[in-house]
């Protein structure tokens, strides 16, 4: 089929660049930013389709409680945000102090209903209670809610508008006013990710090109995949928006296709454009180089691909809508990169021909001025270092894995202890210095008995009779237990619907939501504080609130990492045995990619929580790796890595069925890919690095642990451990059970054709 897209697009190049720039033009439209510039406005579908809010499954407790209140108590939950208002020398008496409070009030409350609507403040406060709650305990902050309108996303659609009456407001006049809330925080964390996401671009972009430059030295030939991977992004992009339209996308999908899009677009092009100016300098015209390279790299690529697709997939399993983002958006772009590859880059192919050799770049183009031919493809592009790497590997084979796997075994046992990983979430408390929901978390947290809990009140609901004397009994029990708790502050006042059936108590926990603290605290109060009290009533309790679905989240992933995981390696196993023909290939490369994706978690764990060269690479430290990341980085790696190792195998497989000579065979495989694997991981290092390079620790995590396992596994573990332990196996490699030789061949590259 690779062979037949390759021809069939080379034939008619136009109409196939045609195709793709009308894909590309109407894929911009439905992802263009409709406030860029003057004239008619587009609708912004892309940013429509996207949320910053944490949704999961139906069978999760906290979505459970969510429901129970949107159908028979309030309706949809109204974001609320604080606005806070400090001085540094007066305090609550002093007139100046309320023309302030009241002035920044005043403003927000005409917005309008529609939008916003200030609850009570210090000053028009009629319950005494109330009225102490919103004052600091020395009385120099205070602060009070806003009830944001509408819907999550019409709350974070809105919030832009209060932000702007709150920064008029702080104007260095000896107040300081501040605002955070979960409308506040997702759109400073949308603003962080946008603001890391071009810098990634600027960064990698001209990084990657460096790199394409040395590997291929020639203008049309550098350009090529930047053009590919830019294409494929905007197409996805546009899928991603009308997808959107009717499923849930976390915002993060945006940042995940354009890296993703940037990494495996470049990765793959350099695959097929490498073997298509092998297939020139053996002498084939532009169209039988073509389809050469179709049939060979073309295969490579496309089982890959789908391989990374299908590990993808284990994402989609997780019942929580930010995993299944993730996913979606790799996938996507994966998808379009794939048939990117395999239609639009043979076009251009056909359309250059022997001009990708033109424009050479003074020196690192030299070799392809005037190509020579050769009979083993790649031989000539790969002497000096790569010859004395083999020849290394080759004759120390023992000595080789024991020196690289040695120290990547060592870092694997950070991740289990000293101290072992912490998974969590990383808050509003870890946005970077001067992020101004940041500053109001720590505010709140200092200066009031409540804390941040005020903020996203844990929600306990009751469904039952709720006028029962068990019932009453149980309430009033679980409340007294939950008052005797340092950390929780419980609310006098019970909300009750109509049919007396469903009863809401409120309560406030200490600290961040989303910290390993306060989740531990949502535990204690669901599996202690709850079955105390309700023992044997005739009542279900539920807890929500965004503590909660913090709560449900780790429990969801504790659940579900083995069954990815098993969904993984499994595939993956299956699919090499039947490629390779043998159980040893597999078994061996299922070992390498967990020592790659181990190796980066204990990375992971000195840098990030250890803060091992954390200030010199530039990352913040912080208690926990975020719990969606090392399950986010299996499915990702163990997909992407099974480009170089199936890329590096079958040039082995290939020569092997030629010669029968398993040593000479691994030599040839190494000599003749190592180059363009390490290469290709390069330009994934410098995409995924310059993401890391942001200012949010999610990205700085993701891009690091991303980085860090593609270059062990590019480098060590693919040009060292596995000739190494291949040339130790010896014919063993290809040992497949008199039982399975039923098994079908599906060889990636079909066998080198004689050349004349």
């Amino acid at each position: 089929m690779t062979e037949w897209l390759a021809r069939a697009s080379a034939r008619r190049p136009h109409l196939v660049l045609v195709i793709w720039l009308v894909l590309g033009l109407i894929a911009g439209g439905l992802a263009v930013d409709g406030e860029m510039g003057p004239g008619p406005q587009l609708v912004d579908v892309l940013d429509r389709a996207t949320t910053t809010e944490l949704r999961l499954g139906g069978g999760a407790e906290s979505r459970k409680a969510e429901t129970l209140l949107e159908e028979r108590l309030r309706g949809p939950r109204q974001l609320r945000e604080v606005v806070i208002v400090q001085s540094d020398s007066l305090d609550l008496d002093h007139p100046d102090f309320q023309a302030k409070v009241e002035r920044v009030y005043a403003g927000i409350g005409n917005l309008g209903d529609d939008i916003a609507t200030p609850g009570p403040s210090y000053y028009n406060a009629s319950d005494i209670t109330v009225k102490l709650g919103l004052a600091s305990q020395d009385r120099m902050t205070t602060l009070f809610p806003v009830d944001m309108a509408g819907s999550f996303e019409d709350a974070v659609e809105n919030v832009p508008h209060v932000l702007d009456i709150v920064e008029h407001e702080n104007t260095g006049d000896g107040f300081r006013v501040l605002i955070v809330g979960d409308a506040s925080i997702s759109h400073e964390q949308n603003e962080l990710s946008e603001k890391d996401l071009r810098q990634g671009e600027r960064i990698g972009i001209p990084i990657a090109l460096v790199i394409l430059v040395v590997l291929f030295g020639t203008v049309i030939a550098v350009l090529m995949p930047i053009g590919l991977s830019l294409v494929c992004i905007i197409v996805a992009l546009g899928a991603a928006a009308l997808i959107g339209q009717a499923f849930d996308l976390v915002f993060f999908v945006t940042l995940m296709i354009v890296m993703i899009g940037l990494a495996v677009g470049i990765d793959y092009s350099l695959l097929i454009i490498s073997r298509f100016r092998d297939e020139m300098a053996r002498g084939l015209d532009k169209y039988a180089a073509i389809e050469r390279a179709g049939a060979t790299a073309g295969r490579t690529v496309l089982f890959s691909g789908l391989t990374v697709v299908i590990a993808l997939c284990g994402m989609l399993i997780v019942p929580f809508s930010f995993f299944q983002s993730l996913g979606l958006g790799a996938i996507l772009v994966v998808l379009v990169a794939l048939a990117g590859t395999l239609t639009f880059l043979p076009a251009n192919l056909a359309i250059h021909g022997e001009r990708i050799n033109r424009f050479a770049i003074p020196f690192f183009g030299r070799r392809w001025s005037k190509p020579s031919q050769t009979s083993e493809p790649g031989r000539t592009q790969h002497r000096g270092f790569w010859e004395t790497v083999t020849r290394i590997v080759m004759r120390y084979p023992v000595v080789s894995i024991i020196a690289v796997g040695a120290p990547m075994i060592v870092a694997i046992l950070f991740y289990f202890q000293w101290p072992g990983i912490n998974t969590g979430l990383n808050g509003v408390d870890v946005f970077p210095e001067g992020a101004e929901t940041r500053e109001a978390f720590f505010v709140i947290e200092e200066e009031f008995i409540f804390g941040f809990g005020a903020v996203n009140p844990t929600e306990i609901v009751i469904d039952g009779d709720i006028d029962s004397p068990e019932v009453q009994e149980a309430l009033g029990g679980l409340q007294t237990s939950l008052a005797a708790h340092p950390s929780i502050t419980v609310l006098p006042d019970l909300a009750v619907n109509e049919s007396r059936d469903l009863l809401l108590l409120t309560a406030f926990v200490r600290g961040e939501p989303r910290s390993r603290e306060t989740v531990d605290v949502i535990n204690t109060i669901r599996e202690e504080h709850i079955p105390a009290a309700f023992d044997g009533v005739d009542a279900v309790v539920y807890v929500g609130g965004v503590s909660a679905v913090v709560a449900d989240v780790f429990s969801i992933v504790e659940v579900y990492t083995p069954i990815v995981f098993a969904f993984v390696l499994g595939f993956s196993f299956l699919i090499l045995m039947l490629v390779f023909r043998s159980i040893v290939i597999p078994i061996k490369a299922v070992l390498m990619n967990l020592l790659s994706v181990g190796t980066a978690y204990g990375l992971m764990v000195l840098v990030f929580q250890k803060g091992i060269g954390a200030s010199l690479l530039g990352f913040q430290q912080a208690e926990v790796i975020d719990v969606w990341i090392p399950l986010f980085l299996f499915s990702i790696l163990f997909g992407l890595s099974m480009d170089y190792h199936v890329f590096l195998l079958s040039r082995i497989r290939e020569r092997y069925d030629q010669k029968g000579d398993n040593a000479e065979a691994v030599a040839y495989g190494l000599r003749s890919t190592a180059g363009i694997i390490t290469g290709a991981a390069l330009i994934m290092v410098a995409v995924f690095g310059a993401f890391a390079s942001g200012d949010t620790i999610i990205n700085q995590q993701m891009g690091f642990g991303l980085a860090v396992a593609v270059l062990l596994d590019a480098t060590l573990v693919r040009s060292v451990l596995v000739p190494a332990s291949m040339e130790v196996l010896g014919k063993g490699n290809w040992y497949l059970p008199s039982f399975l030789r039923w098994l079908p061949d599906l060889r990636v590259e079909p066998e080198e054709e004689p050349q004349g």
